[in-house]
């Protein structure tokens, strides 16, 4: 087994401070630890929303943090201003209607399973829900029409993107590529910039 490690809290943040991030970086980033208030949802409403925020914290648990990154409010956010990577499947409806689709869909799983709605489950049922997805083999009218496999998909790969692109969570393993301005010199095996931090054995504390 291998041993757990972690690094200093706080990388990330006092890199921002500094001339080793350009301002581009240091802006998209500083928005992405105090968001501004965009007045609440803009994409999703009511049911949809509170599907999509139980999903998200089953597919990336946050336990270890008193306010957890919020991969509803990226995805809503992203849909809502029409943000996208420029393609999708053939088999895929447009993002904000697969999404609109796929957490119906969640829920149409979780009724012919357990007769309630996915965000009423309790952790393991909700796991077994979307590994059904996952694996293609849920009950419900949404999947007929839409692969389930791929809804998966798209929904864990957005909230790891959302999840790994935030500088808290950079922190968690010791990433610090945005403060690239005076660019590397320590490319060999093992070895460090300055700025990078070392990592230290987690005491579990």
């Amino acid at each position: 087994m291998h041993p757990q490690i972690s690094y200093p809290s706080g990388t990330v943040r006092a890199l921002l401070e500094t001339d080793l991030v350009t301002r581009p970086t240091r802006d998209a980033l500083s928005a992405r630890l105090e968001p501004p208030d965009s007045g609440g949802p803009r994409f999703f409403m009511g049911p949809a929303l509170t599907t999509l925020r139980a999903a998200c914290a089953r597919l990336i648990p946050q336990p270890h943090r008193t306010e957890p990154i919020d991969l509803a409010r990226c995805i809503d956010e992203r849909l809502a201003t029409g943000a996208g990577n420029g393609w999708r499947y053939d088999s895929m409806p447009a993002d904000g209607d697969a999404c609109l689709a796929g957490l119906a869909g969640l829920d149409q799983t979780s009724q012919a399973r357990y007769g309630t709605p996915f965000h009423e489950l309790d952790g393991a049922r909700q796991d077994d829900v979307l590994r059904a997805v996952q694996r293609g083999a849920a009950q419900g009218e949404v999947w007929t029409r839409m692969p389930a496999t791929r809804f998966f998909e798209e929904l864990l790969a957005e909230c790891v993107e959302f999840y790994y692109s935030h500088p808290l969570a950079q922190e968690e393993i010791g990433y610090v590529g945005m403060a690239d301005a005076p660019g590397w010199r320590a490319i060999g095996l093992n070895r460090l910039e300055p700025r990078e931090p070392r990592a230290e054995p987690d005491t579990g504390g």
